[in-house]
């Protein structure tokens, strides 16, 4: 979004585009409404939403570590025997994601209860939690301290890194979509391209902007916008959204869904 909210393109960006921040599944709601042309929409939720087209380009993807999508366990507990899993509920792709890994590790009917993004509170009541985001990065930094205050020994699952593991595939989270009714605007896919790619061009004014808003090092947000996230989607990407959504419904996650990306991907 970095056109979007920096100058010089800030100002007529703003004469075509008017600019709504909500959950990623409200996007895809709007979208699937009519309520909106073009949002940033989670993958899961397209095979849910057939009306959304993918627009090409852009992507938010992991293809190793995220670190932003966790798995936290007791040491003493292996996934196969985990009970319950405490789940933030504020993505539901991760979720689906989640489920598609414990079919794989032979834990496919574990529930998960939906639960506050509070890691010791999660854990006081299920076996193992999903923490998604910020909560995420920040529990990896706070490893150490909880277990010299805990004692407790827990082992963190990166999420796409065991994903990639065990598929091969990139972990992609969202794209850009639009109502399938509406003609493919290039102008649209040109302005979402450029600014993705002035955000990059600007990744060190982006990580002094966030670690005055997140108790995170500059460092790891550094790594986390250069290493940890891939934004263009490329055919592997777009390969990996295809064995997402072939494993997905074949665990019974998602209904059938097929990936058509137009052939102006490449921009």
């Amino acid at each position: 979004m970095w056109d979007f909210e920096h100058p010089p393109l800030a100002a007529p960006l703003a004469l075509r585009y008017q600019i709504d921040r909500m959950s990623p599944s409200e996007c895809a709601a709007r979208l699937a409404s009519g309520q909106a042309d073009i949002g940033l929409v989670p993958i899961a939720a397209l095979a849910g939403t057939p009306g959304i087209r993918i627009l090409p380009g852009c992507t938010i993807a992991s293809k190793g570590r995220v670190r932003s999508l966790l798995l936290v366990r007791r040491a003493n507990q292996p996934i196969n025997a985990l009970r319950v899993v405490a789940a933030d509920m504020a993505s539901r792709t991760t979720l689906a994601y989640a489920h598609i890994l414990f079919h794989k590790w032979g834990n496919p009917a574990v529930p998960f209860m939906p639960l506050a993004a509070d890691l010791d509170f999660m854990l006081d009541r299920a076996d193992a939690a999903i923490l998604i985001g910020d909560p995420a990065l920040m529990a990896l930094e706070e490893r150490a301290n909880r277990f010299e205050r805990t004692g407790e020994e827990l082992i963190y699952h990166d999420l796409a890194e065991e994903w990639h593991t065990l598929t091969g595939l990139p972990f992609v989270s969202a794209v850009w979509g639009t109502a399938c009714g509406r003609p493919l605007d290039q102008i649209v896919v040109r302005d979402l391209i450029r600014s993705r790619n002035h955000g990059l061009e600007n990744i060190e004014a982006l990580v002094a902007e966030w670690s005055g808003r997140l108790p995170i090092p500059e460092q790891t947000i550094r790594t986390y916008l250069t290493t940890n996230i891939h934004y263009v989607l490329d055919e592997e990407c777009i390969e990996g959204m295809r064995g997402f959504f072939r494993m997905a419904a074949e665990c019974d996650v998602l209904p059938k869904y097929s990936v058509t990306i137009p052939e102006t991907m490449y921009l």
